[in-house]
C-alpha cells in the first residue's frame, strides 16, 4: 500500500475516536458502507470528495487529513491518538510534557491520572459518564504508547523541568485545590513516587531512555520531536497530563513536519540538552529537591 493513503487512514482514525463516533456511524452519515469505511483507515485509496465529505463530519480540514503542513487536533483524545501512531514508526521521540513523559511514569501512575483529571473537569462533567470514558479512552491510548515504548525499546529523550518538579512535589498530583490536608499529603506522595522511580530510569540507564534535567524556564506549551527514517515531526500541545489542574479539554494542537518550526526546534532541544544535567548529576539534582521537599521517604513506606 502507498505510505501516503496508510497515514491518511491513520489520521481519519484519530480524528473519528476524537469526535467519539464508531465506523458504523461515519459510513451512514457518508452513505458508504462500514467495511468502506475500514479499508480506507486501512491505506486504501480514497477520492477527494470522500475525503472532502469525511472532513465535513469530522470537523476538520481536507488538508490535515492530508497531512499538508500542518495537522491540528482540537481533541486530546485524537492527539494522542496520533501521537501513537508516529511513535510506532519513529526512532527516537524527544519530549518535553511536564512535568515528566507519561512514557516514563510508573506503572501506578494511571490511576492517580484519572483521578486528577476527573478532579480538574467542569463540576457538570465530573459525574458525566461520557467524559468519564473520555478519560478511560485517552489513559488507554496512553498504555498503549508506553507498552509500545517499552517492547519496541523506543529511544526516548525526556527533558525535565526542575522547578516543575518541585512545584508538583510541593502540590502533589492535584487537580484541583480544595483538598484536604490528609488528601494533599497523599497526592504529595504519589508526586515523590514517581520522581524516585524517574530517579531509578536515570540510576538503571535503561536501553534507549535519556532523561536530562533543565533548570530554565521551558515553555508552557509541550512539544515532541518524532523522529523517523524519513522525516522529522514536531508535536505542540496545550494539553497537560501531570503536574497541577491538567488539561485536556481546551486548545489545539499541531503536528508538522515543515523544515523551519522543525529546524528550530531541533536547535532548541540541542540548546537545552547541552546544558542539561545528566546521569549522576541528574539523580543528585533530583535527590536534592526530593530533600527539601518535605516529603519524606519514610512517609512514603507508611502510605504504601
Amino acid at each position: 500500500m502507498d505510505a501516503r493513503y496508510i497515514e491518511i487512514g491513520e489520521r481519519l482514525r484519530a480524528y473519528r475516536l476524537g469526535k467519539g463516533l464508531n465506523a458504523d456511524q461515519i459510513a451512514e452519515k457518508l452513505g458508504i458502507s462500514r467495511a468502506a469505511v475500514y479499508r480506507v483507515e486501512a491505506g486504501d485509496v480514497v477520492k477527494i470528495e470522500t475525503l472532502d465529505r469525511l472532513a465535513a463530519v469530522l470537523e476538520t480540514s481536507v488538508a490535515s487529513l492530508l497531512g499538508v503542513g500542518v495537522e491540528y487536533y482540537s481533541n486530546a483524545v485524537s492527539y494522542f491518538e496520533r501521537m501513537r501512531q508516529i511513535e510506532q514508526k519513529s526512532e527516537q521521540v524527544i519530549a518535553h510534557f511536564p512535568p515528566m513523559s507519561y512514557l516514563l511514569t510508573s506503572e501506578d501512575y494511571s490511576k492517580h491520572l484519572k483521578q486528577t483529571l476527573i478532579e480538574a473537569a467542569p463540576a457538570p462533567d465530573k459525574a458525566s459518564k461520557k467524559y468519564i470514558a473520555e478519560i478511560d479512552q485517552i489513559i488507554g491510548i496512553l498504555d498503549e504508547r508506553k507498552s509500545g515504548r517499552q517492547k519496541r525499546h523506543l529511544s526516548v529523550v525526556n527533558l525535565v523541568n526542575l522547578p516543575e518538579i518541585e512545584r508538583w512535589l510541593k502540590l502533589g498530583v492535584v487537580g484541583r485545590f480544595n483538598l484536604s490536608a490528609e488528601e494533599v499529603a497523599k497526592r504529595r506522595l504519589a508526586a515523590r513516587r514517581e520522581v524516585e522511580h524517574l530517579i531509578s530510569l536515570i540510576e538503571s540507564d535503561p536501553m534507549g531512555v535519556q532523561i536530562g534535567i533543565i533548570e530554565e524556564t521551558l515553555p508552557n506549551v509541550t512539544f515532541q520531536l518524532f523522529r523517523t527514517s524519513e522525516r522529522t515531526l514536531l508535536g505542540l500541545s496545550p494539553f497537560r497530563l501531570g503536574g497541577e489542574l491538567p488539561n485536556i479539554r481546551t486548545g489545539f494542537a499541531m503536528l508538522t513536519s515543515d523544515e523551519e518550526p522543525v529546524r528550530l526546534y531541533e536547535k532548541l532541544v540541542t540548546d537545552l540538552w547541552r546544558s542539561a544535567y545528566k546521569g549522576s548529576e541528574a539523580a543528585g539534582v533530583l535527590r536534592a529537591v526530593l530533600s527539601r521537599s518535605g516529603v519524606g521517604s519514610r512517609a512514603v513506606r507508611r502510605a504504601s
